[in-house]
């Protein structure tokens, strides 16, 4: 990957690392860089409930810290950087591990985070500008990318009855501007709240993990059918339609998914879905289907849907071989980018462009334990992906909303 320098070098003076508190309440870290005039740029890193097992390390806190003080600090403080990838590479090599346990990818990623955001102070532009001048040429196509919400929330991001993690409304802006397609969202939102709570005579609705309403449902196709009929009858069937993030993963034991009270085999699983795939018109995008080992059912759901997103997550963990490698064995169709999951911006950059060479729907998303920070609209705004995965219109993530009206 060929980054573009504009400086002969950038330094840090200093790295500070903050606790602070996701939107479930959990600590994760907020790292601070100090640029040579003694400028604060900072990086705030979500946590993630649900993870795949190739991920990237994340450290608590504490370990982040000791790994700063005890490793990091004295070998990058005040030494020239020529860019962002030089940074990354250096931070790679200091780690030397597979899987960044030494550092973490949590505290890598705020390092590298925060640093391209005092060099895009630096050159006195946007950071989505900066990433998207250093790793894809300044290249813009002016694509506006669809926006993946979750509005129920199930499975690890609930306390519910779903298997299912995530029923999501795909929103596809077309001619509106964000601004006007954010206010339809959250109004189809509120309505959908409003029909859940008459529907089941619920005195408060539980919210999920991502915002999302998390309520127990007779199965876990209803959610699938309240959403869809929801979509038909106020008349918004031309700019929205329906995803899933099945986190399969979290429902598999010793060969068989135990889904809907039952367990399962991969073969039963792929019908199941491939069923719900008939039965929903608007249903067009299902993430990780299958556990992140069962590369059979991943590649049958997609050679039987090649019309539709079969994406992978816990499959892929935003890492550029694995995602050239499951899209060349035809796997997938498209792939979740997650920061964090590969713990350098420049990694996360190059797996976009991996992906988008090899064919793939590119979805730059969030993580259940979210934070205020919006670096992933940069990064999806400098790489022209295909959509952004944000959560429901509230709270934290209203924040990753209005970067995106921007």
């Amino acid at each position: 990957m060929t980054e573009k320098l504009f400086y002969k070098y950038m330094r840090l003076e200093d790295i500070k690392i903050h606790e602070i508190f996701d939107s479930r309440g959990e600590s994760t870290i907020e790292v601070e860089v100090l640029d040579e005039k003694l400028n604060s740029f900072s990086a705030q890193i979500p946590s993630g409930k649900s993870r795949g097992k190739r991920e990237a390390t994340v450290l608590s806190f504490k370990d982040a810290e000791k790994a700063l003080n005890e490793l990091v600090r004295k070998e990058i403080i005040r030494k020239n950087f020529n860019s962002i990838k030089d940074l990354d590479n250096f931070l790679i090599g200091l780690d030397g591990t597979a899987n960044k346990s030494r550092i973490g990818g949590n505290l890598m990623l705020g390092i590298s985070v925060a640093f391209a955001r005092a060099l895009a102070r630096k050159e006195n532009k946007e950071l989505w500008q900066v990433l998207n001048e250093k790793f894809w040429g300044g290249l813009i196509t002016g694509k506006k990318p669809l926006i993946f919400s979750n509005l129920i929330n199930g499975g690890a991001h609930a306390g519910n009855n779903l298997d299912i993690q995530e029923y999501m409304v795909v929103v596809d802006p077309k001619d509106k501007d964000y601004a006007a397609t954010t206010k339809t969202l959250i109004g189809f939102y509120k309505e959908l709240g409003k029909f859940l709570q008459a529907k089941y005579n619920l005195d408060k609705l539980t919210i999920g993990d991502e915002g999302g309403y998390a309520i127990n449902f007779e199965s876990n196709f209803e959610p699938i059918k309240i959403m869809e009929e929801m979509v038909k009858s106020v008349g918004l069937t031309k700019s929205f339609s329906l995803a899933l993030d099945v986190a399969a993963s979290n429902f598999y034991k010793e060969g068989k998914y135990n889904f809907g009270g039952n367990e399962i085999s991969s073969e039963k699983l792929n019908q199941i879905l491939l069923d719900y795939l008939v039965r929903s018109n608007l249903l067009v995008s299902i993430e990780d289907p299958f556990d992140e080992e069962d590369f059979d059912g991943f590649k049958e759901l997609n050679v039987k849907c090649p019309d539709k997103w079969v994406i992978g997550d816990d499959l892929t963990v935003t890492n550029p071989e694995l995602i050239e490698k499951f899209a060349k064995e035809k796997m997938i169709s498209g792939v979740i980018i997650k920061p964090n999951q590969i713990g350098t911006v420049s990694e996360a950059c190059q797996a976009i462009k991996v992906a988008q060479e090899n064919g793939l729907k590119t979805i730059v998303s969030h993580r259940s334990g979210e934070t205020e920070d919006v670096f992933i609209i940069h990064l999806a705004k400098a790489g022209s992906v295909d959509a952004v995965k944000i959560g429901a219109p509230v709270s934290e993530r209203i924040l990753k909303f209005d970067e995106l009206i921007k």
